[in-house]
């Protein structure tokens, strides 16, 4: 759209000289002054009658019906304001003038027009005006075959074709009608315009000379180099410099396309816009909304109402967006979703910036990797495109969320603060590694854990938990130094915890079985505890149980590896290696509380319950007092129910 300004000048340049007939000095009399002063006022039949001022050879022919004169060599004749000169010339009744050779019509100081013939019909006050006519206005030339002009009405006419030409533009229509009182001109009827720098065609074209407003009537073509603009109405108002193309409004430079109810132009302020379905495209690019509007000056660009913008890329959708070429920053204003495969942002604005790849989304934020299946919602996202980074911040409670969907359940983390980037990895280019920190907590159906730190690779699938991880999962609490979730097709397939690993499994939270080791695996299958390995310094504290689900006893085993069998989330059996130790006491001798592992605690406080439970403020860490050595609970503080020691 930048030529469209060119275009215009150029246009009404040409338009603006041949309008302005009605204000310039006559011209070229062929050395002959006109009278100055204007002939006395005279009754109606006086002002009708055509003057005689001069003539080299004069005959006068009185018939019964008619006078006439023939006028012979330098006639010059003349009626109030208008002025005529011609090589020969017959005047009938003194009103209408047959003049032949080198004719000259002047009205006043305001016109010139040239013929090889023309008659004058003084009482109707209508010159026609025949062969080689020539009308003249400065550097600005018309030329037809056959001219009218109403001296009464101030109208000419022009109906079989004309020619201006203005410097190296040349303007050509059929029909031509210029209203000087109005000061408004039309050329209608195949009218074309060349010029270098553009060429016209139009059915229709107005302009009126005192407002300087061009007016489209019909359909227009107007083409420069390789920019086209079509419209079926509009204007251009060149004191104002603006410009509307009006009805079916088209542009078209090369691989561009802009389309609107209305183009605008305003050169002023060097603004264009498309305003009501507003559409513009190149190539794969295709921007559409109520109004685009380009700032040239700043070199802006502005999409507003039900703004979309898309490319090979991405595909931008907003109330309003904006972009800055100059220094190549993209934004949007109200609800926005960029895609950017395999990513999509949803937030309720976005500012990026092309050249440092660096972007920041605020308001109620969502960003989604389709191809890890993950989703993150938060106050504020800042971007970095180069490295694929975000970091994502606030949101509901201060706090992002993440959700990814494992074992067909969706799985929910949120974190004071997260962060995903791209990994450098042969496995893939969508390979991306998350991490989340401070007051981490994760909420699945089947699954909580909580911690102060946490990574997940989507390339290993493992979720590493650091700083006081605890995981609970149905009846079974695990925690050590670290813990590493694994998943194996999107299941939970393996829990490792590393150093002063502890896990507590306890059906009722009454007894707890327990057992400890350095290192620990946990073995799952369909989403449930099978099997628990224990390596280096294992240690178990099991509460045996009978058929009907009755405490018989306590078993507290040391070794240096064991395995654990689970059924229903309970174990069922243990193998112990390597010269285990075992003593077995019956339920109401054991000190229940002494059998408490050194490190243990039962943590119900900070176990999430739910999806809302990750934003509630931070719970504190549950750490009950160890009783006293030697000291054994009474059996209501142990919790052992009536019915069930199963007789020992």
């Amino acid at each position: 759209m930048k030529h469209l300004r060119q275009i215009s000048v150029r246009l009404f340049v040409l338009l603006l000289a041949l309008a302005a007939a009605g204000s310039v000095s006559a011209q070229q009399q062929r050395g002959r002054q006109a009278p100055a002063a204007k002939a006395p006022a005279q009754d109606t039949a006086k002002q009708e009658e055509v003057q005689v001022d001069h003539a080299d050879v004069f005959e006068y022919i009185q018939r019964r019906d008619s006078v006439i004169q023939k006028l012979n060599g330098h006639v010059e004749l003349r009626q109030d304001s208008v002025f005529m000169y011609c090589d020969t010339a017959l005047i009938i009744n003194n009103t209408y003038v047959v003049a032949e050779g080198q004719v000259i019509i002047q009205q006043g100081d305001s016109l010139s027009v040239f013929s090889d013939t023309a008659t004058y019909d003084g009482v109707a006050r209508l010159a026609e005006l025949y062969g080689g006519v020539v009308l003249v206005n400065g550097k600005q030339r018309l030329f037809t075959d056959r001219l009218t002009y109403n001296l009464e009405t101030k109208v000419a006419t022009y109906d079989n074709g004309a020619t201006l030409t203005l410097e190296e533009t040349q303007l050509t229509s059929r029909r031509g009608y210029y209203y000087v009182d109005e000061r408004q001109v039309y050329f209608r009827d195949s009218v074309t315009v060349v010029d270098p720098q553009f060429s016209l065609r139009s059915d229709t074209l107005g302009f009126n000379t005192e407002t300087r407003v061009v007016t489209f009537l019909g359909p227009t073509l107007i083409s420069a180099d390789s920019a086209r603009i079509y419209t079926e109405s509009g204007f251009y108002d060149t004191e104002q410099n603006q410009a509307a193309f009006t009805q079916s409004a088209q542009y078209e430079k090369g691989a561009q396309r802009a389309t609107a109810d209305t183009i605008r132009y305003d050169g002023k302020r060097k603004v264009y816009s498309l305003e009501g379905n507003a559409r513009f495209e190149e190539g794969k690019r295709l921007a559409t909304a109520d109004r685009i509007i380009y700032d040239e000056a700043n070199d802006k660009s502005f999409l507003l109402g039900n703004a979309r913008y898309q490319d090979e890329k991405q595909h931008i959708v907003a109330t309003e967006i904006t972009y800055d070429a100059r220094n190549e920053v993209y934004s949007t204003r109200g609800r926005s979703v960029i895609s950017d495969p395999p990513q999509i942002l949803e937030a309720d604005q976005v500012d990026y910036s092309e050249e440092k790849g660096l972007g920041i989304a605020i308001g109620n934020v969502t960003w989604r990797d389709t191809s890890a299946d993950l989703t993150i919602m938060c106050g504020q996202a800042d971007y970095d495109r180069k490295s694929d980074y975000l970091k994502a911040s606030g949101g509901r409670g201060g706090r992002p969320l993440l959700i990814t969907l494992i074992e067909d359940d969706s799985l929910f983390m949120a974190a004071d603060t997260l962060y995903a980037v791209r990994e450098d990895t042969m496995a893939s280019d969508s390979a991306r590694l998350l991490r989340a920190f401070h007051d981490v907590r994760i909420y699945k159906s089947n699954l909580q854990a909580i911690c102060d730190s946490l990574a997940y690779s989507t390339t290993d699938s493992i979720f590493r938990l650091f700083q006081n991880p605890i995981v609970w999962s149905d009846t079974s609490q695990f925690f050590a130094d670290t813990v590493n979730i694994l998943l194996a097709n999107k299941k939970i397939d393996r829990i490792f915890l590393r150093d002063n690993s502890f896990i507590i499994n306890s059906p009722d939270e009454l007894f707890f079985n327990q057992v400890k080791g350095k290192h620990i695996t946990a073995f799952f299958e369909e989403s449930e505890l099978r099997r628990m390995e224990v390596a280096g310094n294992a240690e178990s504290v099991y509460y045996a149980r009978d058929d009907q689900g009755g405490y018989v006893g306590v078993n507290k085993t040391v070794c240096s590896e064991m395995m654990l069998y689970f059924g229903n989330n309970q174990v069922e059996r243990i193998k112990f290696y390597t010269d285990p130790k075992a003593e077995m006491q019956p339920m109401r001798q054991a000190n229940h509380k002494a059998l408490q592992m050194e490190g243990f605690f039962w943590d119900k406080t900070r176990r999430p319950v739910g999806v809302e439970s990750l934003f509630t403020p931070r719970a504190v860490p549950a750490s009950p007092p160890a009783p006293a050595a030697g000291e054994a609970p009474s059996a209501d503080e142990a919790g052992e129910p009536s019915g069930q020691e199963g007789g020992r």
